[in-house]
């Protein structure tokens, strides 16, 4: 069997590992809005439109961002 590097369930993060995750999670959703914005512009959706769509998306990984900083906040209060 190879080791890999991946956590499992019991191991807790680092606040780095963490802080790597929400920038990750930040720049994806930036990167959702921005391009699916161009999109819209090219198809000739109104951007209002466009951006309801991609709403209940946008909650969800702003809910997941929430607990990621909540982690962190915990992770690094508790050091």
């Amino acid at each position: 069997m190879t080791e890999t590097s991946e956590h499992t369930p019991t191991e807790q993060p680092s606040s780095e590992e963490l802080a790597e995750v929400i920038a990750e999670f930040e720049e994806y959703r930036e990167r959702l809005v921005s391009e699916t914005l161009a999109t819209a512009q090219k198809a000739k959706v109104m951007k209002a439109t466009a951006l309801a769509q991609l709403e209940p998306e946008l909650a969800k990984i702003d809910a997941v961002l929430q607990q990621l900083r909540d982690r962190a906040s915990s992770v690094t209060t508790n050091h």
